[in-house]
């Protein structure tokens, strides 16, 4: 996560003589590498393409090939550890979303979704507000969305280790974010950031549709992880419940 502002592909990285592939063994026990190398990026792209056009279902869709639907059910189960199965927020995860509560509404109301589609991408990005983005003296920058710190920012930034995923491999890095003096300046940076960029535009005016609002910013490029769009479906969904 954390990739927000990512405005330009990442090429494809080129092996040095250390990390290119070894020759084929003798025995053939390297035999068939580059095909099941295809095979892999083949189904991932296919499982990636599928997300980000909002499909539902990973287990009964015909859209996706059985290998598909295997490496996408593997993605949800990781997902599912990560966000837990309880159909309640714990009390930590409950008092985060009351914090926020109020600028939640403010940004959800600017941008014609739901609120808890707002306080969802919070809550996925920031781990629930336990894993903030901090200043160089530990201070928080409030940047509960994971908003990067391009050219045309102006503000305070603060520089942190966040992950990319080029070619389907999740590479450690470090990036500038913004930073901000309180949570309402961030929530109200987030809904302008949103409104501002046509990229995101499909995830405006989504209402109640957490699939919908999910599909949006992951065609719009918010982050590079390919299963972006159902983590964020599936905990705003989540929310939806919890608040229904």
């Amino acid at each position: 996560m954390r990739h927000a502002e990512f405005t330009t592909s990442i090429p494809a990285l080129t092996p040095t003589q250390a990390t290119a592939p070894t020759a084929p063994l003798k025995n053939g026990s390297n035999a068939g590498g580059g095909k099941f190398g295809g095979i892999f990026n083949e189904v991932q792209g296919e499982v990636s393409d599928f997300i980000q056009n909002g499909g539902g279902d990973f287990a009964t869709s015909a859209q996706l090939s059985a290998e598909g639907r295997m490496w996408a059910a593997r993605s949800q189960n990781t997902t599912a550890a990560v966000m837990g199965d309880g159909t309640d927020a714990s009390p930590d995860q409950q008092a985060f979303l009351e914090s926020i509560a109020p600028w939640a509404k403010e940004a959800a109301d600017k941008l014609g979704v739901a609120p808890e589609l707002v306080s969802a991408h919070a809550a996925l990005e920031s781990g629930w507000g336990q894993r903030p983005l901090r200043n160089a003296d530990g201070s928080s920058t409030y940047n509960l969305f994971g908003i990067k710190a391009n050219a045309n920012w102006r503000g305070s930034v603060a520089e942190s280790a966040t992950t990319e995923y080029v070619g389907g491999a999740a590479l450690k890095t470090s990036a500038r974010f913004r930073a901000y003096p309180d949570q309402a300046s961030a929530f109200r940076d987030y809904a302008q950031m949103l409104i501002d960029n046509p990229r995101f535009h499909g995830a405006l005016g989504t209402g109640n549709n957490a699939q919908a609002f999910a599909a949006g910013l992951a065609k719009g490029g918010y982050a590079t992880d390919p299963a972006y769009a159902a983590k964020l479906a599936r905990l705003a969904g989540k929310l939806q419940n919890i608040s229904g």
